[in-house]
């Protein structure tokens, strides 16, 4: 069996008969608060939900970006694929970006890549998106007897943190989509045009900011 201590709780009392319920119950909590603490991917997926007003279109983008980090947070995992860190973490911050472009760009009369195969795009992203998480993962540390375990349980818990943040963020645009006077209020074109950019300041802030870490 394998516990973690935090600066939190510094100290465990050792069961007396250790159980593997123990140890996927501590790495999904974790996965779940790794992905609610993970701004960078709730803010990519927030951009998914404002850009692809289709429901089954955005069911098959959030799953394409599920399976896509998935291989690479259990590849990166065994040592399968590796990349440096800070260079990942600067891709994360421009797939955001170019999330605010495409809603920006996004016409009635013109169906960009992004909305006629979102999944493509979110598959793509979601590789590098997985390797953030493999990066975290390393830093909390992985039981040597339990590796399969864990990773499978840090895996369902972001699986679940992300299903519970798009359940909420969803709700939150479907109202700003019901009829407040004449217009729903996501229907009103500056308003879109506004959140993207706001998507793209934050995301814009955070790849320079982690470029000029390269250094």
């Amino acid at each position: 069996m394998s516990l973690r201590l935090t600066a939190d709780e510094t100290s465990v009392l050792l069961p007396e008969d250790p159980d593997w319920q123990s140890v996927f119950s501590a790495y999904a909590g974790l996965g779940f608060e790794h992905i609610l603490e993970g701004w960078d991917h709730l803010l990519f997926l927030f951009a998914l939900l404002v850009l692809i007003p289709d429901f089954w279109r955005l069911v098959g983008a959030v799953t394409a970006f599920t399976v896509a980090h998935s291989l690479t947070l259990v590849a990166s995992t065994f040592g399968w694929i590796s990349l440096p860190g800070a260079p990942v973490e600067a891709v994360i911050a421009l797939s955001i970006v170019f999330l605010a472009v495409e809603i920006i760009s996004a016409r009635d009369d013109e169906r960009r890549l992004s909305q006629t195969a979102p999944w493509l795009v979110t598959f793509a992203f979601g590789l590098l998106h997985g390797l953030g998480f493999a990066g975290a993962l390393k830093e909390i540390g992985l039981p040597q007897a339990d590796i399969p375990l864990a990773l499978l349980a840090f895996n369902v818990g972001v699986e679940l943190g992300q299903l519970v943040f798009v359940m909420v963020a969803a709700i939150a645009l479907s109202l700003l989509s019901l009829p407040f006077g004449r217009r729903a209020v996501m229907s009103h074109r500056p308003v879109v045009v506004v959140m993207a950019y706001a998507i793209g300041g934050v995301s814009s802030y955070w790849l320079i900011e982690r470029i000029v870490s390269f250094t």
